[in-house]
């Protein structure tokens, strides 16, 4: 491939960039997406694509293909701790399950989707520069194995390649609202346990996860504070054993099973937002905004980025607005549609434990499975933070049980930091 002319270029093909190469191509333009990596292949991720990523892949018509490729449905969440939570997080769109699907099977779907709409895949492509135009980045300089050294021209570039992002770092695009890595993570896969659901348990520093994953394994993750990394990777083994110890019956799960690969992990786990374009260039997916993944939200924000951007880059591509001002939009969309998950993550991401008022709240809330699904669907993000976790719901639900007084709330300090002032839908 020489000097061949797209309508858009996708560094990335995982699962920001096969979406937004497959939407753009559905509606009829020209695009290319490289990656380095060749698909199947495996990458870190949290695996879980809650119910509201699934209702996206649905309006995609990609919900069949996810529900028969390995990952059983997952209904209920169980969430364990200074007080146990069970309950279903609410449907979106009619889909009431979430799903932990292995990169392995969900970006190798996502790239067949995207080739099946008309996009041009190359793999095992690295990305060595950008070609600058009159007005911008116009293409990408960069060697494959399969092609050698290329320069490939396009109206646009899209970096859909991750954190670290190589595209990012090109055009020097700023970073803002930064928190430096809060937390590491740990996960493997067992099988033999037996778990159907999703269970979680919380206690001050620690965070444990559990979920049924292809081919009949289990993946279990510990999530820490950074500063306790260098201790726990010293005896990775023990250190999760250690850890899985205080939740007795997936210690008994796990000593029934068995480990069947080696132990995944990473501290570099950084919280920011990101300009996400310029002249010629846009960026989707972690490229562009990156919480802590200690809630899952990671594919479920990449299939909402992807669906975005798609959208802003045809109306640029076909006129119907300038393309500085689509993609200028598209990221103060994003900024306002992703606050609460944002917030919401850096706040579990401290790993603090429950306070008196959550603790309080909790049990209360444990008494209504409507006020369950609720905050699940605040973990989920289907529902913002701000309308669950205000002082007017929180002395609700304990007036429910009796444990405030008529008009007054012995409880009166929010759950959340930001509640009180979220309903502005200002940027902060």
């Amino acid at each position: 491939m020489k000097n061949t002319d797209f309508d858009a270029i996708v560094v990335g093909a995982r699962c920001a960039g096969a979406p937004t190469a497959m939407l753009l191509a559905r509606q009829g333009h020209r695009v290319l997406v490289v990656d380095r990596a060749s698909f199947p292949s495996d990458t870190l991720s949290t695996h879980y694509i809650w119910q509201r990523g699934l209702a996206r892949a649905a309006g995609w018509g990609l919900l069949p293909r996810l529900r028969t490729c390995g990952a059983p449905a997952i209904h209920t969440i169980r969430s364990m701790g200074s007080v146990g939570l069970e309950g279903v997080p609410p449907a979106v769109g009619g889909v009431t399950e979430a799903r932990s699907i292995r990169r392995t099977a969900l970006d190798k779907l996502l790239v067949d989707a995207a080739v099946e709409a008309g996009v041009v895949v190359q793999d095992g492509f690295v990305v060595n520069g950008l070609i600058a135009g009159d007005h911008g980045a116009a293409g990408i300089r960069g060697y494959s194995r399969s092609h050698g050294h290329q320069q490939i021209t396009a109206r646009i570039v899209i970096g859909a390649d991750g954190m670290r992002s190589s595209v990012a770092r090109m055009v020097g695009a700023e970073t803002y609202r930064v928190v430096d890595s809060l937390t590491f993570c740990y996960y493997s896969y067992w099988s033999g346990t037996g778990l159907t659901d999703a269970m979680h348990h919380a206690s001050e520093g620690r965070q444990v996860f559990a979920f049924p994953t292809n081919d009949d394994l289990t993946l279990v993750s510990v999530t820490g504070h950074r500063s306790a990394f260098g201790d726990f990777r010293a005896d990775v083994e023990g250190s999760f054993q250690s850890a899985v110890a205080h939740v007795p019956e997936l210690a008994e799960r796990l000593a029934a099973g068995r480990r069947q690969e080696r132990f995944f992990g990473t501290a570099d786990l950084p919280n920011f937002y990101r300009r996400s374009s310029g002249a010629g260039w846009a960026l989707v997916g972690d490229a562009a905004f990156h919480p802590d993944p200690v809630t899952g939200q990671g594919i479920s924000d990449a299939f909402d980025d992807a669906e975005a951007m798609a959208q802003a880059v045809h109306r640029g591509l076909a006129g119907a607005e300038p393309m500085e001002s689509a993609l200028a939009r598209c990221q103060a969309e994003r900024d306002i549609r992703t606050r609460s998950v944002w917030e919401y993550a850096l706040k579990i991401a401290s790993l603090a434990g429950d306070s008196p008022t959550a603790e309080a709240y909790k049990r209360a809330a444990a008494r209504d499975p409507d006020e369950v699904t609720r905050i699940f669907g605040v973990f989920g993000g289907a529902i913002p933070h701000w309308e669950v976790f205000t002082p007017d719901n929180v002395k609700r639900v304990l007036a429910g049980v009796a444990l405030a007084s008529a008009g007054t709330s012995r409880y009166p300090i929010p759950m959340f930091p930001d509640s009180s002032r979220a309903s502005s839908g200002r940027i902060r």
